[in-house]
């Protein structure tokens, strides 16, 4: 498998960019909505992912898909696939 290809049998999400300070690395934000057990209504839960973006193509607002892959540090088990929509 060369370099820059993903298993496609790996766990896949979308999310927002939230920062790009780090070299190498971006913070993904992923929203989801669930119902509330006693109360059924709608709440937003989000959850910030470390994803590994090796050409530092990505910028803040822009909405990306990730895929899990090896530990590549303490905090980073995710790679950049794609970038679906570049922020305005």
């Amino acid at each position: 498998m060369s370099t820059g290809e993903i298993k496609t049998n790996r766990k896949q999400i979308v999310g927002l960019v939230t920062s790009t300070k780090m070299d190498k690395s971006i913070t993904v934000s992923v929203e989801r909505k669930l119902r509330h057990p006693i109360y059924g209504k709608f709440v937003k839960k989000s959850k910030k992912f470390l994803a590994h973006d090796e050409k530092n193509a990505c910028n803040e607002g822009d909405t990306v898909r990730i895929a899990e892959s090896r530990p590549l540090s303490r905090r980073k088990r995710w790679k950049l696939v794609e970038i679906i929509e570049r922020a305005k």
